[in-house]
């Protein structure tokens, strides 16, 4: 028995494991292809974009030059934060320094969202798989075994087949989740040096504006 006879001729709850887990797994692949794409991408411009900056003459002249290499849009938006005028309200009170590591904080916290977009979703899928395949297995062992006890006489070729067919679930579940674990591990260390990049440049952003040793800007 294939696995699409297995599926049409189970009950409505090994129907809908078999499309919770088919559900996750195109998920969880959708976002390991997009966030693939997505981080070499970012990582390659965050790259470009420091360099383009460190290069310029003014922070107007590294807007311009960066606003070619930034298409993830992580590090213009630094920039663009340290210009804000808050005059007037209690967003100027402070000097320019506690300024700075305010706007640039808030900056930092939306582009480091940008980047973990995703990843709760992987999360989700490589704890919870196994135990929904685990699910299915065990209530097509219940109706296997309720089955077997019916029919009389009880062999083990009879009872191997049943039970070999509701194990596919457990498989089933391990298949949907080690990729969502292996990507999440894999995406979480490169999202990790582009944090650490972004965090970096943000110290010495504000170190620059505000004319003072590099500070925790986090």
């Amino acid at each position: 028995m294939n696995a699409a006879q297995l599926f049409w001729q189970g009950d409505g709850v090994t129907k809908g494991v078999a499309l919770l887990l088919l559900a996750m797994s195109v998920s969880s692949w959708v976002v390991i292809l997009w966030k693939s794409w997505l981080l070499q991408r970012a990582a390659g411009d965050v790259t470009r974009s420091l360099a383009a900056f460190w290069q310029s003459d003014s922070i107007d002249a590294a807007l311009d030059r960066i606003k070619a290499f930034d298409r993830a849009d992580l590090v213009a938006p630094l920039l663009l934060a340290t210009r804000t005028d808050g005059a007037g309200t209690l967003a100027a009170a402070g000097d320019k320094a506690q300024q700075l590591t305010r706007v640039l904080r808030d900056a930092l916290h939306a582009a480091l969202l940008k980047l973990q977009y995703g990843q709760v979703l992987l999360a989700t899928v490589g704890a919870t798989a196994p135990f929904v395949g685990l699910l299915g297995t065990v209530w097509g062992i219940y109706h296997a075994l309720i089955g077997i006890a019916g029919a009389g006489q009880i062999t083990i070729d009879k009872i191997s087949g049943p039970v070999g067919e509701a194990l596919i679930m457990t498989a089933a579940g391990l298949a949907v989740a080690i990729p969502a674990v292996l990507a999440y591990n894999v995406l979480g260390r490169l999202i990790g040096r582009i944090e650490a990049e972004l965090e970096g440049f943000a110290r010495d952003l504000r170190a620059l504006l505000a004319g003072t040793a590099p500070a925790e800007v986090q």
